[in-house]
């Protein structure tokens, strides 16, 4: 009877058991999941997968996914905050009865029984654990999150969620902003920082608090020596480490590119760009350097990029990504602005692959009217017949213009669109002003166009997303003309200190000093920095030779050591001198030669009409054409007679405006008007 009575009895406790179980069961399975995974703010990476820029989440907070984390961290997190994780269901039983005897014995609670675990039911719900039923709350939770996910998830959302003062949540956020690296490789002292925090994250922000941080840090080290994760004398090294007692900014560089990156894919937390971080904050820098001796509200803007594979290595947007008068917010590499000379290269480039001219063909730098249009240097002066080369070096206006007549305002803007470009036409018409930049193009297109340049003459499209696949290249110029006109921008003196032929450049300053350029490229690379007011006002004395060359030599500097060498010429250039070039290229003339003289009359090749002229040390006169002997009039009055060669230098010439007539042995005549000081 008596052995009847305890299987019964054993039987009903089973039953009960098994019932309590199933409710319980049921009770955990019915527990409402809030949202797990809690937003993360994007991040924008460079071409190694540095970090760019952070942003927040919606309500302001820095929470980061939590990515590479020190092994030696989460030793140390699993040691103290929860030993048993791996081996609990969510719930520590352990745990709770040791700080219930500790809490009763000391009348204090020495130790918590939460989880690691139970710490993430808290952190996603946001819930309170003061009462006890905000505990009970936590316990059903915690034991639903042990069914739903892996170990792994919950650690991964602690260390997305947990607390460390202030907006800062989760590992990578905290090692960023209290000690500026990512938490892929900590030291002990670090790890253990790190590991106290979230426990009380507002008494131990180290940027307010830095003695309880630091005593906070040493109670986890102490106690990592006690359990065996560290050894005593590692654990005493790392308390002589100090603790950081200010809040690191988190990375911010290419503010321009990195909002477009996250305006075009909102929802994308992670968004992999070209650029070089490294080169980025360098050039971030020399911009806002160089902005400091502009006046004010004066913005610097430059785009680095390998001209080889296309990739935009660095773009700066503005000097300073900051509200006030420099306007920081705007992206002036992606502006339209007029391009002043700098689309002169392009233009002898396509009179090369014309043959309409060669860089030692003869140009006339002369007073010129193409209907309604008369163009000016920008000096004011003439320099009569030069030859190509020297008309580009010096960035004469009336011969690229002549040249532009030639070959047509709208091959010029399809070659630019051919190159990738997007250029904008006031009015929609392309007049021969588009040589001068009467058209608007964006700093990042006239980069591009120069790839194309040292590219000998093959346009691909710039990018700075590296997603895509590399677009096939377009051909605009032959590679001789390309390399010819490298050959003559390579030329050009450079600023004082920087050595000679290292970058092939062009610089400009468009109409009323808005805009100054400086565009240039070695054997790898290309750049172009612009300086102007955002708003379009002029800057009075602001010249892209002055400005903007200097900052285009020093952004190569600080990519590297030493510029790559340029391109050699293609086999088939022409390298010539002016007399061994075949006749029709010797000297150009053009179907619009303005003051074409008479078959045979005498022509006055230099002063031309119009010049202004030094008059200290007399006024050379050169000829061409007609008969000697000529005789040589200044003002109506003869000055030379019986002349029988064809240069001359006039000495009395005095101040004002001066008439020079010359008139050849058979009565035919030519005269110019200059004005000299």
């Amino acid at each position: 009877m008596r052995a009847h009575r305890w299987i019964f009895s054993l039987a009903l406790l089973l039953a009960v058991a098994a019932g309590a179980r199933d409710g319980l069961d049921a009770w955990v399975d019915a527990a409402p999941l809030p949202p797990l995974l809690g937003a993360t703010g994007a991040e924008v990476r460079d071409r190694t997968g540095a970090t760019l820029r952070i942003y927040t989440v919606a309500d302001g907070r820095w929470r980061l996914a939590p990515g590479a984390v020190d092994p030696g961290f989460m030793a140390m997190l699993i040691a103290y905050e929860d030993r048993r994780f791996y081996a609990h269901n969510g719930v520590d039983p352990r745990a709770v009865a040791r700080a219930l005897v500790q809490a009763a014995w000391h009348r204090r609670i020495i130790s918590g029984g939460s989880t690691l675990t139970m710490q993430v039911a808290r952190l996603i719900e946001e819930g309170s654990t003061g009462q006890w039923t905000g505990k009970l709350r936590q316990i059903r939770l915690a034991l639903a999150l042990e069914r739903h996910l892996t170990k792994r998830q919950i650690l991964d959302l602690y260390l997305t969620h947990a607390p460390y003062g202030g907006n800062i949540e989760g590992i990578r956020a905290a090692s960023l902003a209290w000690l500026g690296k990512e938490p892929a490789r900590l030291t002990q002292a670090e790890a253990a920082l790190l590991v106290a925090l979230p426990q009380s994250p507002e008494t131990r922000r180290p940027d307010r608090h830095a003695g309880v941080a630091r005593a906070a840090r040493d109670r986890v080290l102490d106690r990592m020596a006690r359990q065996g994760v560290l050894s005593t004398e590692t654990a005493e090294a790392a308390r002589m480490d100090p603790v950081p007692t200010a809040r690191r900014a988190f990375p911010a560089l290419a503010p321009h590119l990195a909002d477009r990156a996250l305006a075009g894919a909102p929802a994308r937390l992670r968004h992999d760009l070209t650029l070089d971080a490294a080169l980025q904050s360098a050039l971030e820098a020399l911009a806002m350097r160089a902005a400091r001796g502009l006046p004010g509200a004066v913005s610097v803007a430059i785009v680095l990029a390998d001209h080889r594979s296309g990739d935009i290595l660095a773009s700066v947007g503005s000097a300073g990504y900051a509200p006030g008068t420099r306007q920081g917010f705007v992206d002036m590499t992606d502006a339209m602005r007029s391009p002043g000379s700098t689309l002169k290269p392009l233009i002898y480039g396509m009179a090369f692959d014309r043959g309409l001219a060669h860089p030692q063909t003869l140009i006339d730098d002369a007073p010129a009217r193409f209907g309604s249009y008369a163009p000016q240097n920008f000096d004011g002066h003439f320099r009569g017949e030069v030859t190509v080369t020297d008309a580009l070096r010096q960035s004469l206006n009336i011969p690229v213009v002549r040249l532009m007549d030639e070959i047509g305002p709208a091959h010029l803007m399809d070659a630019m669109r051919r190159a990738g470009l997007h250029p904008e036409l006031p009015g929609d018409h392309a007049g021969l002003a588009v040589a001068l930049g009467g058209v608007g193009v964006t700093l990042t297109d006239m980069v591009q166009l120069y790839a194309a340049l040292a590219r000998g003459g093959d346009a691909i499209p710039l990018r700075w997303r590296q997603e895509g696949e590399a677009a096939q290249p377009v051909r605009i110029l032959n590679p001789a003309s390309a390399w010819q006109v490298g050959d003559i921008l390579a030329g050009l003196a450079p600023p004082p200190g920087a050595p000679r032929r290292a970058l092939a450049y062009k610089t400009g300053t468009s109409y009323g000093h808005r805009d100054a350029w400086a565009l240039g490229w070695d054997g790898s690379h290309v750049a172009g920095v612009w300086i102007g007011r955002p708003d379009g006002t002029p800057v009075p004395g602001a010249f892209g030779g002055d400005l903007a060359a200097p900052i285009l030599f020093e952004a190569f500097q600080r990519l590297k050591a030493r510029p790559d060498p340029l391109r050699p010429p293609p086999p088939e250039t022409l390298i010539l001198s002016t007399a061994e070039l075949p006749q029709p290229l010797q000297r150009f003339t053009g179907r619009g030669a303005v003051f074409a003289a008479q078959r045979g009359a005498p022509e006055v090749i230099f002063p031309p009409d119009g010049a202004w002229l030094d008059a200290a040390g007399g006024v050379t006169v050169k000829l061409r054409g007609g008969t000697p002997p000529y005789t040589v009039m200044a003002n109506g009055q003869p000055v030379l007679k019986a002349v029988q060669v064809r240069q001359v230098s006039l000495d009395r010439l005095g101040p004002g405006f001066s008439q020079i007539s010359v008139i050849d042995a058979q009565g035919r005549s030519a005269r110019v008007t200059v004005r000299l000081d």
